[in-house]
């Protein structure tokens, strides 16, 4: 049996786009993802299932580790844990007894940023280092513990590298993960107003580009920012008015409201009543903390760059246009 690359979460937003790449390079790629197999390689099964991953593994030679929950809130709070962390120290023990060629794990933005991290405008790159008390909330939390996981497997020997996307943007977000639900409710008219932040979105199709670049070029142990372009919340709000022809809120709430605002919609309404909320007290945090991201490193060492993010949002409204979702 020939050799196989294999995708956790390949049924996922990002992991849809990155399988579709291998396999039009001619790789053979299996997916392993809680929805049912769409290819006759792909295997069905979760992370948190150590038997599971360990049978997706068989004559696998790379790993994308992309399996995770990639939200701001939940019910229960220590799914992230169980899904990011865990997940994640399921998938490299499995890669040591698969003795795989290369792991690469997909992180997020989420770790860089931090309690400490200045209220208004500031850098980041990959080369900061936080600590996970000073995360902004169980999400960034769990995903900096399972880098922390790869790079200490890294050292013990597994070839394993890390990609730290920013916001994935583009066709075919069926889960509508956080940066499109809110680009969605802004084009529906359903957030009347906005906080002063900075967004970085990286076009998914890029991003399955840079995670292929990381592959073949990343050197192990390494943090490699996926970003593209930093874009003013004012900025993108003008974009999506031209996108979808729509007027956008003009109303911009100061940081201390909205934060007041999430903690009540998180701690008291979603509390009571059990449905997401629509401003995630995690989400409100990192906006507050307008920082824009430098993939420098990742242009210079894998000579990787995003598209632009024009392009990737005209194709995010057609998206929502073809699924009725835009009303």
């Amino acid at each position: 049996m020939s050799d196989v690359t294999l995708v956790t979460g390949g049924a996922g937003f990002v992991g849809k786009h990155l399988v579709a790449q291998l396999r039009s390079s001619g790789v053979r790629t299996r997916s392993f993802d809680l929805a049912a197999p769409s290819h006759d390689d792909d295997v069905q099964g979760s992370v948190t299932d150590p038997d599971g991953v360990a049978r997706a593994m068989e004559n696998v030679t790379d790993v994308f580790h992309l399996a995770g929950y990639a939200q701001l809130w939940a019910r229960d709070p220590s799914r992230f844990d169980e899904v990011n962390r865990r997940g994640t120290q399921i998938a490299i023990d499995a890669a040591k007894g698969a003795g795989i060629r290369r792991f690469v794990y997909c992180s997020s933005l989420t770790t860089l940023v931090g309690r400490k991290t200045r209220i208004g405008s500031s850098t980041a790159d990959e080369t900061l280092r936080l600590e996970p008390d000073d995360m902004l909330g169980a999400y960034p939390r769990s995903k900096l513990l399972a880098e922390r996981i790869v790079e200490d497997a890294a050292r013990d020997g597994i070839d394993a590298v890390i990609a730290m996307p920013t916001e994935p943007l583009g066709p075919g977000d069926d889960s509508l993960t956080p940066p499109t639900q809110m680009i969605l409710d802004f084009a529906n008219g359903k957030t009347p107003a906005y906080i002063d932040c900075t967004l970085n979105f990286v076009p998914v199709d890029s991003l399955a580009e840079g995670l292929i670049a990381l592959r073949d070029k990343g050197r192990t142990g390494e943090r490699y920012l996926l970003g593209g372009d930093n874009v003013p919340m004012k900025k993108l709000l003008a974009m999506i008015s031209e996108a979808t022809g729509r007027v956008t809120p003009k109303t911009r709430l100061p940081y201390l409201v909205a934060l007041a605002a999430g903690v009540v919609d998180t701690k008291i309404a979603a509390a009571i009543t059990g449905n997401p909320p629509k401003a995630p007290l995690t989400g409100v945090r990192l906006a507050g903390r307008q920082v824009s991201f430098s993939s420098e490193k990742a242009k210079r060492e894998l000579g990787w760059e995003a598209d632009p993010v024009l392009t990737a949002l005209e194709k995010t409204v057609a998206w929502f246009e073809t699924q009725g979702l835009v009303k």
